[in-house]
């Protein structure tokens, strides 16, 4: 299991460079024009995880199968894209369909690129788009509680919980403020990420700066940096233009430039430990001569859910994990090493998956 991030913005932000970057493709067709990427494009990229290399060389795997996650580039909006203004309706369905926004701002000064609003104001950025995604959730409220009224008259219990949810997030929408900052009860948690609200999204601000600025950021991402942590919410600074060039570099090249421009790592790298972050991810590993493979679960997941992500047969069938922390299997040098060191463990179906651990299911068939 992956997830899936949309990756939402004002026209000219930068949004389709970065895309092009992630996916290390130009389907996504860059373009100093609103609306140039029309429908979402898909791409799938690998999580990169040294960890992975190294378990793989320990084990004498012969593939190496990374976890994958999803991005899609969704079509620039424009104030008043929740009445449908530009190509606000598709915009809102899409979003809809995703687990995070990676909210792309534009965080650069360039005087050939044009700016929708005719000026970069990455906190204006910011509220205009939470603003239009409000004011949808508002009206899609509206309308769901207006077609729940029947039910609720025959004491249907899940259009109650539903009304009841809804209600909560309209009163949040109505303070100005996004769903996501609802609290919602255990119980409750499947049926609210059912309701798909737009604003009950996490957030992640992408702070798209020049070339030179890639280290150090600037005024606007600071900026920006100051917004996300008052909301709880995390940013992340990228230079999409040099993104796009280390996409398109042998991994050799793509170091020595990385080097020179002085980063330690991609910006990819970055993105996608800090979408684990805000939704709560981690990885779990599989070693073997065929295959080292890396599988990501939500934080707190069980050993039977954990297995369950490879084949449902083995949640069913659970009996038990034999289980070795990262740390351990690289030290011992492999899965019988761990053994024989005592580091190996058998853990049952109460077990809570750790980040890192190396796992052999056993399970009745």
């Amino acid at each position: 299991m992956g997830f899936k991030m949309g990756i939402v913005g004002l026209p000219n932000v930068g949004k389709s460079t970065l895309f092009n970057a992630l996916t290390k493709t130009a389907a996504a067709q860059a373009a100093n024009f609103p609306f140039c990427t029309i429908e979402p494009n898909v791409g799938e990229v690998a999580v990169p995880d040294a960890r992975l290399d190294t378990l793989a060389a320990i084990g004498k795997s012969k593939e190496i199968i990374p976890t994958r996650m999803t991005f899609v580039d969704i079509a620039g909006l424009v104030k008043g894209a929740s009445k449908g203004e530009g190509l606000g309706n598709q915009f809102l369905a899409n979003i809809r369909e995703t687990d995070a926004i990676a909210h792309v701002l534009r965080c650069f000064e360039d005087g050939d690129v044009t700016h929708v609003e005719g000026r970069v104001d990455p906190v204006a950025d910011a509220e205009t788009i939470e603003t239009e995604l409000m004011l949808a959730d508002l009206d899609s409220i509206e309308k769901r509680r207006a077609n729940l009224v029947r039910k609720l008259k025959g004491n249907d219990k899940e259009a109650q919980q539903q009304d009841r949810l809804l209600a909560d997030a309209q009163t949040m929408l109505e303070d100005g403020k996004p769903a996501r900052l609802v609290e919602v009860d255990a119980e409750d948690r499947k049926a609210w990420r059912m309701l798909q609200l737009l604003t009950s999204k996490p957030v992640l601000y992408v702070c798209n700066v020049a070339e030179d600025e890639s280290v150090t950021g600037n005024a606007h991402s600071a900026a920006v940096a100051d917004m996300a942590a008052a909301q709880g919410n995390s940013h992340v600074v990228i230079s999409a233009r040099i993104e796009e060039e280390i996409s398109q570099l042998e991994p050799e090249e793509a170091e020595m430039f990385l080097t020179e421009m002085g980063l330690e790592e991609p910006g990819l790298d970055r993105l996608i430990r800090a979408g684990y972050a805000l939704l709560h991810l981690e990885t779990y590993f599989t070693v073997g001569p065929k295959e080292a493979r890396a599988w990501t679960i939500r934080q707190g997941t069980a050993a039977p859910q954990a297995a369950g992500v490879i084949h449902g047969d083995f949640e069913k069938g659970f009996i038990r994990a034999e289980t070795v922390a990262y740390d351990d299997y690289v030290a011992c040098q492999g899965e019988t090493g761990a053994r024989d060191a005592g580091k190996l463990r058998a853990e049952g179906k109460s077990y809570i998956v750790k980040d890192g651990d190396v796992l052999h299911f056993l399970f009745s068939g």
